[in-house]
């Protein structure tokens, strides 16, 4: 089992030492595997009743691609440090292999025991507490192990674990049998060269694996986040090794650490947020100011109520420039028909989709807070949450996701917020997706089998498909590609990348249209709120101005809806989602909480992470002074109110920094440790 420098470089020592690597990689692929095994089957009461063999199948199948990654980062360590190690210690030469690998499959050993009692106390792998808990008393950790959990004996029967592997190690390093055939059969020189090729074959193969997660490239690799896609949580836990949950943990809290937030005194805040309630800043109570009275119904109240915020779905297709392009129409028809309107100056939470959910599900603007992994938002919910003031109207309150429940945290996030059901990938069977979710028309397919005449819903559906890798098969699902590329600009008609990523908008478009259009039919008593989740993934010019960008539609259609619901100046952003709502189906003096406003009768501008938004101007929100840019591109300039509009961005901002961090009470002691 040792690692030697060879003298001089040749086939054979090249050979030796790569064949030498693969067997430990393939090793520590066995254990990890065996791991789960043995974890899922002494465990497995902590499976749903409903957890079938095929769900255990998939979490094997799945944690074992993921473990190709681990596996190869473990034997990728295990030369590096031997190498140092020899360089460090030459007379440890022969030595060298054997003390790392030991050192590593000891820390393996160590781990495993120890996620045993970790899970029954947390339902979950090794997690942020790993991190967090650095902080408690570290005395009274170490007596809680060696008292409740018999630390000894569990680092006695870990390191015995580890002595065992590492004797399997080292005999299956030994076992050579196919090196003896080599030197006992003379091959013909051609024979041997097509050997090595073969070898090397397998050698990039491997590489690929490693890098990708049990894949052959990014598009299908599976990763920590979109690793769980079966029904089970406990599954779904299992999937993950104890190295990739530990670095779960880890990225998760980078990202609760960089939640640092924004710059406001808390009287800053208080002025701030006087303001945008328009009334005297007379309390030192956020929430006073977030209150709201809903001014009356628009429509009698409608059964069903639905969000859908669908992947990537920009409104620059939706514009008059473009309509000769038939990438939009299922939403162009519903723009026209008499109970729909549409608000077309309207922004993102975020630049990514997490960003969207946090918005939509929390009611507060992008702050450099990570709510998904901020403890804050998981002990209760905010109260400009929107599942809790539907529930409040008598609506159950549903989150379809297409992608794993384990994405962002987004099953545990949602739930904490208040939503009463949440349904992802794992829910929906073997259906037909990508590595970020399953084809848009078996979520929506799913979306109306859960649709009851007698339960009024409050839906916020998450689609997936118009997103990389673009992999459906639009063409074959009717997407007539030489039609779009005849009405491309000269300049585009030859960029295959473009259409295809034009041809996922099209099919996003259309199984949008089809559901909506289904529900109508069944549920004429419907609601329907379709936005982007965010724009800025692919435009048509290579250059487009900010509107075309980062702009996403707002459309509203359904009962009582009309041409003019909407203010005719309206603008917005995610967090006016809820509100809008409100108005539109809450009885009169229906009290609720949102930082956000309504489209229907008080919002005419948008705000979010980097930009704002009116009717006529776009523009950058953190220049000091603001320049605003017309929304057609030209050279103009719109005008603005330039104080009003730097009052709302830094209220927006500072609002939703405060409440979400720090809870409703301003106060400056608060700041002191942060």
């Amino acid at each position: 089992m040792s690692f030697r420098i060879p003298q001089r470089l040749s086939w054979e020592n090249f050979y030796t030492v790569i064949l030498k690597g693969l067997k430990v990689y393939a090793f520590y692929l066995a254990v990890l595997s065996v791991f789960r095994l043995f974890f899922i089957l002494w465990m497995q009461s902590y499976m749903g009743a409903g957890t079938t063999s095929s769900d255990v199948l998939m979490a094997l199948w799945r944690g074992t691609r993921l473990s190709i990654q681990t596996a190869g980062c473990l034997t990728v360590a295990s030369l590096v440090l031997s190498l140092m190690l020899h360089y460090i210690w030459p007379r440890l030469e022969r030595w060298s292999w054997r003390l790392i690998n030991g050192l590593l499959l000891s820390v393996l050993s160590v781990l495993y025991v120890a996620s045993f009692p970790f899970y029954r106390q947390f339902r979950m792998n090794f997690n942020q507490m790993l991190f967090t808990g650095a902080n408690d008393d570290l005395y009274a950790l170490l007596i809680t192990m060696i008292q409740d959990y018999w630390l000894p004996v569990r680092l006695a029967g870990a390191f015995l674990l580890a002595y065992g592997l590492w004797r399997l190690l080292s005999g299956w390093l030994g076992w050579q049998p196919l090196e003896g055939f080599l030197r006992a059969v003379r091959l013909p020189s051609a024979v041997r060269w097509l050997g090595r090729l073969a070898f090397l074959g397998a050698v990039y193969i491997a590489v690929l694996l490693g890098v990708f997660g049990g894949s052959l490239g990014w598009q299908t690799a599976v990763d920590w986040e979109n690793a769980g896609v079966t029904k089970d949580d406990f599954l779904n836990e299992a999937i993950l090794d104890n190295p990739q949950a530990i670095y779960r943990a880890w990225n998760l809290n980078s990202r609760m650490l960089a939640c640092n937030g924004l710059d406001f005194t808390v009287d800053d805040i208080r002025s701030l947020a006087a303001s945008l309630a328009n009334r005297q800043p007379d309390s030192d109570n956020l929430d006073v100011y977030l209150q709201k009275t809903a001014q009356g119904p628009a429509a009698e109240k409608p059964k069903h109520v639905f969000v859908i915020v669908s992947e990537s779905f920009a409104n620059w297709p939706l514009l008059d420039k473009y309509k000769n392009i038939p990438i939009a129409n299922g939403m162009r028809s519903l723009m026209a028909e008499p109970d729909t309107d549409y608000c077309p100056t309207f922004l993102p939470n975020g630049a990514s989709t997490v960003s969207a959910v946090t918005g939509i599900v929390t009611g507060f603007a992008d702050a450099n807070l990570y709510l998904t992994t901020m403890p804050e938002a998981f002990k209760e919910p905010y109260p400009t949450a929107s599942a809790p003031q539907f529930a409040k109207l008598g609506y159950t309150t549903n989150f379809w996701y297409a992608g794993p429940a384990t994405w962002e945290r987004i099953g545990a996030f949602t739930q904490a917020q208040g939503f009463q059901h949440f349904y992802s990938r794992g829910d929906f069977g073997d259906v037909p997706g990508s590595v970020w979710g399953c084809e848009d028309e078996y979520l929506y397919a799913q979306v109306l089998d859960g649709l009851s005449a007698d339960e009024p819903s409050f839906n916020v559906i998450l689609n997936a498909s118009n997103h990389s890798p673009y992999n459906v098969d639009v063409e074959a699902k009717g997407f007539d590609k030489e039609a779009v590329r005849a009405a491309l600009p000269a300049f585009a008609q030859q960029d295959e990348e473009l259409l295809r990523e034009l041809g996922h908008y099209w099919y996003a478009d259309r199984e949008m249209a089809k559901f909506i259009q289904t529900v109508k039919e069944k549920y004429p008593d419907s609601l329907f709120i379709i936005v982007g989740d965010h724009g800025d993934r692919y435009n048509i010019d290579k250059t487009p101005s900010t509107y075309e960008r980062y702009g996403i539609p707002f459309i509203v259609t359904g009962q009582g809806i009309h041409k003019g619901t909407l203010l005719p100046d309206s603008a917005g952003s995610q967090i006016d989602i809820v509100p809008t709502l409100m108005e539109l189906i809450a009885p009169k003096g229906f009290s609720y909480m949102s930082l956000g406003s309504s489209l229907t009768n008080a919002n005419r501008r948008g705000v979010n992470y980097g930009f704002w938004i009116t009717r006529n101007a776009v523009g950058k929100a953190d220049l000091v002074p603001l320049e605003p840019e017309s929304l057609d591109g030209s050279g103009s300039v719109p005008v603005i109110d330039e104080p009003g509009m730097q009052d709302y961005i830094n209220a927006i901002r500072s609002i939703s920094w405060w409440r979400a961090k720090y809870g409703p009470i301003l106060d400056a002691d608060k700041l002191k440790n942060r």
